[in-house]
């Protein structure tokens, strides 16, 4: 047994430790206090807010409202674009009403930003529950849900001139505007810091880019290069319109395999981090929504969606003429971007964060779907659907979109990033903006419209034998007689042309008159 001046010296020295503790613990907490107040910003306040509530009210609503309510939390409260939903109803009630065309294509404009957002949202959440090889296609299918589905309905609307505008403004948008402003804004955030670039991942989309803008280029050239009899849809270039449809399709899930297989490793440091920042969420916050759940709500998405686009592709063209923008504008620039509005942000909050990998992986990755999977499923259904699809943009839209290609391609080939390679994207979406907002799209050459231009043609051709008919009054024989075979000409086109019906050929029975050449 200690002697009592042991066991008191040694109380004593507990004591003595306990109390040396507490002033220590007591400094620590006061750091850590000061550590938070000087971190503090009001979305970093509003952010814990909201997550600490999240994380306390959830259980509670999930055991007092059930499993329905609770998914309808998430699903449409769960994005911070929620208000925009009401735009919605405004857009049906517009058109049930009977509104102007403005205001239906301005609500059904708004209205797909959040839907567009939740497709995206829904397709991660099964493309997580199915595994990354189903996953990856999944995210691939869905990724781009609101292009596609104005696509088709461009397309079941014969507006071939909206839908090729409609998803070039997306490739676009993603390559020169949405990059550009993640470069342009992060290495403006992140001045002094070290800024890698991978660009194994960004090698594998500009290739993919390289190959669709070839097959534009190939598309535009053998138009442009066939003989005049034959039919501007003729059937050498919608064959090979259709031959490049087949490669790319096959090019891009070639490079699913590459990605989601073969070449997996490749890509794993992107997915650690974008899963790392995201893992202190999972675990606190687990999702109510199951495999089966989340597919009813992309069902019911994607029919929303595709009442919305129904609408744009049905008033833009009236919209247009009542703001006085062009179509071809409102379809390459505000579409895309409204319609991509939170896909862009992510991109750009990402860049913020100095992990310009996955904004590369956002806009490389919608910008080589949009490319590679989208416009050959739109040229493949239009041949199923026997509607005349090809891949000629015309020439001011497949020249932007391969120098918007080739500019990027310029703007990744080293493995460094600074603010100005963004400057530069940033500027070229505008020079390409303007561009098509103060030049009128032409009209696109039907049977009609080659018709008139040959009779325009003679009448120039007779307007000139004329003259040399008055020194010459030996030929005037002649020209009466080329006279009358131009009048019987103009009457015929005349009597043919119908505003509803490219002529083609020759009307059965007729034979074309002599013209000279």
């Amino acid at each position: 047994m200690a002697p009592p001046e042991s066991s008191h010296h040694h109380l004593l020295e507990s004591g003595l430790l306990e109390v040396s503790k507490a002033p220590s613990a007591a400094v620590a907490a006061e750091e850590e206090e000061k550590k938070e107040a000087a971190a503090w910003t009001p979305s970093s306040s509003s952010s814990m807010t909201g997550r600490k509530i999240k994380s306390e009210a959830s259980p509670l609503l999930r055991r007092l409202l059930g499993g329905p309510a609770a998914q309808l939390q998430e699903v449409l409260l769960g994005t911070k674009l929620y208000p925009l939903f009401s735009a919605v109803p405004l857009a049906v009630a517009a058109e049930s009403l009977r509104l102007g065309r403005v205001w239906v294509f301005a609500f059904s404009l708004i209205g797909l930003a959040p839907l567009a957002e939740r497709v995206s949202f829904l397709s991660e959440h099964i493309a997580n529950t199915v595994g990354p090889t189903a996953g990856g296609i999944m995210n691939a299918t869905c990724g781009n849900v609101p292009e596609l589905i104005i696509a088709l309905f461009a397309l079941h609307k014969n507006k071939m001139e909206i839908l090729k505008w409609s998803l070039l403004g997306s490739i676009l948008s993603n390559l020169l505007l949405v990059l550009g402003s993640s470069l342009l804004f992060g290495g403006i955030v992140n001045i002094g810091k070290e800024r890698p670039l991978d660009k194994r991942q960004a090698d594998v989309s500009i290739g993919l880019l390289l190959l669709g803008v070839l097959c534009h280029i190939a598309t535009l050239v053998s138009k442009y290069t066939s003989s005049t009899g034959d039919s501007i849809n003729s059937s050498s270039v919608m064959q090979l319109s259709r031959s490049c449809a087949i490669v790319m399709l096959i090019a891009y899930f070639g490079s699913l395999v590459f990605q989601l297989k073969t070449h997996r490793q490749i890509f794993e440091l992107e997915e650690d981090s974008s899963d790392s920042s995201s893992s202190e969420d999972d675990a606190t916050d687990k999702s109510v929504i199951g495999f089966a759940s989340a597919m009813v709500w992309l069902i019911g998405m994607a029919v929303v969606t595709a009442m919305l686009s129904s609408y744009v592709v049905t008033t833009i063209e009236e919209a247009s003429e009542s703001m006085g923008i062009p179509v071809r504008f409102i379809s390459i620039i505000l579409l895309p971007i409204v319609g991509n509005a939170a896909e862009h942000a992510g991109a750009i909050i990402f860049a913020f964060k100095n992990k310009i990998d996955i904004s590369l992986g956002i806009t490389l990755g919608s910008a080589t779907q949009i490319s590679m999977l989208v416009v050959p499923v739109i040229l493949i259904v239009s041949w199923v659907n026997a509607i005349p699809m090809d891949l000629d943009f015309n020439l001011l839209e497949t020249g932007s979109l391969a120098m918007a290609v080739i500019t990027t391609a310029f703007t990744l080939q080293d493995d460094k990033w600074h603010y100005l390679k963004g400057l530069n994207l940033v500027f070229s979406y505008i020079v390409i903006a303007v561009c098509f907002f103060v030049m009128k799209a032409l009209p696109s050459i039907d049977g009609d419209a080659l018709a008139m231009a040959m009779v325009v043609r003679k009448l120039g051709i007779m307007a000139w034998i004329n003259e040399e008919a008055l020194s010459k009054p030996s030929d005037q024989v002649k020209v009466q007689t080329y006279h009358e075979g131009l009048s019987e000409l103009i009457r015929s086109v005349f009597a043919a042309c119908n505003p509803n019906r490219p002529i083609t050929h020759t009307p059965s029975g007729q034979t074309p008159l002599p013209l000279l050449s």
